[in-house]
C-alpha cells in the first residue's frame, strides 16, 4: 500500500507539472486515482529529469537504475520511487510496460530522430501508449480489446503534445515531425532547427499530425466502455482535455512555433462535465465495431505484455539493454573520442 506521505508528495508534483492530468484525475475513483498519481509522478519526474536535464544519457541511465532498484523491491529514498515501488507489489505490474517507457526515454536520451509516422507512432507508444496500458493494470483490467484501445489514446495524446511543441522542441534542438513529411514539404530538418517558423508547410505537416491523432482519439473510445464505470469519467476527461489542445491549436491556424496551445481553466470544467455525461451514454449506446479492430503494430507488445504477464526478468529485455549499453557508452566517452 502506498505510504499517504508519499502519495501527497506525488499529488503535489502532478498538480504543478501536469494541469491536464491532475485535472482529469479528480474524476477517478480514489482506488485507481491514487495509484494513478504515483505512477504519473514517476513517469513525469523521469520524463523531466531526460528532458531537462543537462545530461541526458546520464539521466536515463539513473533512471534504469531506479526501475530495476524498484523491481527488486529495494526503491531509492525517494517519494515517488517508494510509491512506485508499491503499486508495483499490490498490481503486480507486468514489468515490460515501465521497460518500454524507459526505452522510450532512451530514445530521448540518443536524439533519436524518426523517419516515418510507424517510427513516431513506436516512440509513442513508449512514452505514452505504454501508461495508457499500466493505467489499465491499475483499474484491474487485462481484456484485449481494452488495452488496445487504451494504448490508441496514449499514441493520440503524445501525438497531440508534439503538434502542440513543435516550435518549443525545435528551440531546444528536438526534431519530432516524421523525416519523410518534411521531405516531402522540402524541409530541411537542420535548417528548420536553425531557424523555426510558422510556414504554410509546417502548418499542413502541424494539420496531418492532429488528423491522425483525432483518428486515433475515435479509435479508443469503444474501449473506455470496458472500464469499470467509476473510472470511465476519469479516461474520458483525459480523453477530451488533450484533444482539446489539438482544437485550440487549430483556431490558432495551427501555428505551434509562436504559440503554445493550452486550454483555460474554466474549459477544462466544461470538459470534466461532458467526460461525465459521456461515461454515462457510453454504457447505453450500442458499442462500435472498432473495439474489435487489432491494436496498432507499435502497441501490439505493449497489450500482449498487459494481458498476458510472464514472471518478471531480473535482466533487461534484450532491446532496452542494446539502447542502455549504447547510452553508457556514449555517458563515459571522454571529448576526444
Amino acid at each position: 500500500m502506498i505510504d499517504p506521505d508519499d502519495l501527497a508528495h506525488c499529488r503535489a508534483a502532478i498538480r504543478e507539472g501536469s494541469y491536464s492530468f491532475h485535472a482529469a484525475s479528480r474524476l477517478l475513483p480514489a482506488s485507481v486515482r491514487d495509484p494513478a498519481l504515483a505512477l504519473y509522478a514517476f513517469c513525469r519526474l523521469a520524463d523531466d529529469e531526460v528532458d531537462f536535464g543537462t545530461d541526458k544519457p546520464a539521466a536515463v541511465l539513473s533512471l534504469s537504475e531506479r526501475l530495476d532498484a524498484a523491481y527488486r523491491g529495494r526503491p531509492r529514498n525517494a517519494p515517488a520511487d517508494r510509491a512506485f515501488t508499491a503499486l508495483i507489489e499490490e498490481f503486480e505490474m507486468p514489468r515490460a510496460l515501465p521497460e518500454a517507457l524507459l526505452e522510450g526515454l532512451a530514445w530521448d536520451g540518443m536524439e533519436r530522430r524518426y523517419e516515418t509516422l510507424s517510427d513516431l507512432r513506436a516512440y509513442s507508444a513508449r512514452v505514452a501508449a505504454a501508461v495508457g496500458a499500466m493505467m489499465c493494470v491499475l483499474m484491474r483490467v487485462r481484456d484485449e480489446q481494452a488495452l488496445a484501445r487504451a494504448c490508441d489514446l496514449g499514441v493520440a495524446m503524445q501525438l497531440t503534445n508534439i503538434a502542440r511543441d513543435v516550435g518549443e522542441d525545435a528551440r531546444a534542438g528536438r526534431l519530432y515531425l516524421p523525416l519523410t513529411w518534411l521531405e516531402e514539404e522540402g524541409i530541411a530538418p537542420d535548417a528548420f532547427l536553425s531557424n523555426p517558423r510558422s510556414t504554410p508547410a509546417i502548418k499542413r505537416l502541424t494539420r496531418r499530425l492532429l488528423s491522425e491523432a483525432s483518428r486515433l482519439y475515435y479509435r479508443s473510445e469503444p474501449g473506455i466502455a470496458r472500464l469499470p464505470l467509476s473510472a470511465r469519467p476519469g479516461i474520458f476527461a483525459a480523453r477530451h482535455c488533450y484533444d482539446a489542445i489539438g482544437r485550440r491549436l487549430a483556431r490558432l491556424d495551427h501555428d505551434n512555433i509562436a504559440h503554445r496551445a493550452t486550454t483555460s481553466s474554466a474549459h477544462k470544467l466544461g470538459l470534466l462535465a461532458l467526460a461525465v455525461l459521456r461515461s454515462v451514454n457510453v454504457s447505453i449506446l450500442p458499442m462500435s465495431a472498432v473495439i474489435y479492430a487489432k491494436p496498432l503494430p507499435e502497441t501490439a507488445f505493449l497489450v500482449e505484455a498487459a494481458a498476458h504477464p510472464t514472471p518478471d526478468r531480473s535482466t533487461w529485455s534484450d532491446p532496452l539493454l542494446s539502447v542502455l549499453t549504447q547510452l553508457k557508452a556514449r555517458d563515459t566517452a571522454t571529448p576526444a573520442e
